[in-house]
C-alpha cells in the first residue's frame, strides 16, 4: 500500500467501527448534480454512492482501500441499492466507458502530480458529452501535510480546474479554506462542470 491507502484504510476501519457514514461537506455540494450513471473514483466508504444511488442513479464505486470497498459491497447489498464497488490502483485507472457523471472528491491530491494531471484527462474523457465533472482538490497554500507521502502528492493551482475545464459549463465553483491540527490549514477548490453537447 502506499502511505495515503495505509493512511485512509487505518482512518476507513475506525469509521466502520463507529458507524460514521456522514458525507463530507464536498458530497453534500456536489450529490443534487449528480444523476443517471456516476463513476465514483475515490468512493472512500461510498457515503456518496448510496446517496446518489438512493437518488436514483446506478454507481460505480472504486477505490483502493480493501476496508472502504468491502464495507461499501456489504451496506450496498444490504440496501438493495445499485452500486458496484471495486479495488483498483486509481493511479492507474482508465474507464473503458463514459457516464453521466465523473466524481473524483479528494482524490488527485494523493496521487504525484504527473499522475493526478493524467487521471484528470482520463475522467474528462470519461463524461458523456451533456454530462458532468464533479472534482474537488486541494490547492497551493494547504499547509497541513501528515497525510501526505512526501514524494506521491499534488497541490493544484488556484485556478487549474477551471483551466482543465475550459470550454464546459460551470454548475458549481467553490473555494473553501478548512483549519487543521497544528495551526495549518487546507485550501479546497470544488468544480461541478457539464461538458458541451456532441455536435
Amino acid at each position: 500500500m502506499t502511505h495515503a491507502v495505509d493512511f485512509f484504510d487505518q482512518q476507513f476501519r475506525r469509521q466502520v467501527s463507529a458507524s460514521d457514514y456522514a458525507l463530507n461537506p464536498f458530497e453534500r455540494a456536489i450529490l443534487p448534480h449528480l444523476r443517471g450513471e456516476v463513476l465514483d473514483l475515490g468512493c472512500g466508504l461510498g457515503n456518496l454512492a448510496l446517496a446518489a444511488a438512493a437518488g436514483g442513479c446506478k454507481v460505480t464505486a472504486i477505490d483502493a482501500s480493501p476496508t472502504a470497498v468491502a464495507d461499501l459491497s456489504r451496506r450496498a447489498a444490504e440496501s438493495a441499492m445499485p452500486v458496484a464497488a471495486q479495488v483498483a490502483d486509481l493511479r492507474r485507472y482508465v474507464p473503458d466507458r463514459q457516464y453521466d457523471c465523473v466524481v473524483a472528491i479528494g482524490l488527485l491530491m494523493f496521487f504525484a502530480c504527473d499522475d493526478a494531471r493524467a487521471t484528470l484527462v482520463n475522467l474528462r474523457e470519461a463524461v458523456r458529452p451533456g454530462g458532468l465533472a464533479a472534482v474537488n482538490v486541494l490547492t497551493e497554500g494547504t499547509t497541513y501535510m501528515e497525510m501526505f507521502d512526501p514524494r506521491d502528492h499534488c497541490l493544484f493551482g488556484r485556478d487549474e480546474l477551471n483551466q482543465a475545464f475550459a470550454g464546459w459549463q460551470t454548475a458549481l465553483s467553490r473555494y473553501e479554506d478548512f483549519s487543521a491540527p497544528g495551526d495549518t490549514h487546507k485550501r479546497f477548490h470544488t468544480l461541478v462542470a457539464r461538458k458541451p453537447e456532441a455536435r
